[in-house]
């Protein structure tokens, strides 16, 4: 098995996972993201902080308000506020980091390195991993 299929793998392992840049836009990766998790019958809590809901899910306002379950966490932001979002996840103990296309920043893929952090940031993209469909 390739390390980056190994990687995938353990962060689809976890219980729950965290949609960091959630967006009730459809047209939005941030949105796609959170319905492709719905779509495989997976847990998913979106990270918005002005939203309350996003495709009937209840939103959280940052990482550090995600349960305690919860150990992976989508990234789609753009990466100034991915390396303020790896920060919080770091010290809220996030295990798993997959960075979305366009999401990665260098800064945060080294910071979840020195952590320990699983982070997948090669150009990976969720969607297409687990068979987004509209």
């Amino acid at each position: 098995m390739d390390p980056i299929d190994l990687q995938i793998e353990t962060f689809l392992a976890a219980p729950s996972f965290g949609v960091v840049g959630a967006s009730s836009k459809r047209e939005k990766y941030g949105n796609k993201i959170l319905r492709c998790y719905q779509q495989n019958q997976r847990k998913a809590i979106p990270v918005n902080p002005v939203e309350k809901e996003i495709e009937g899910e209840a939103c959280v306002t940052s990482v550090v308000e995600l349960p305690a379950e919860t150990i992976s966490i989508s990234v789609i932001t753009p990466p100034k506020i991915t390396e303020q979002v790896v920060e919080q996840a770091i010290g809220r103990g996030i295990k798993n980091i997959w960075m979305q296309p366009g999401a990665e920043s260098a800064a945060a893929v080294a910071a979840c390195k020195v952590a320990g952090v699983n982070v997948i940031a090669d150009g990976s993209c969720l969607l297409v991993v687990l068979g987004y469909h509209e």
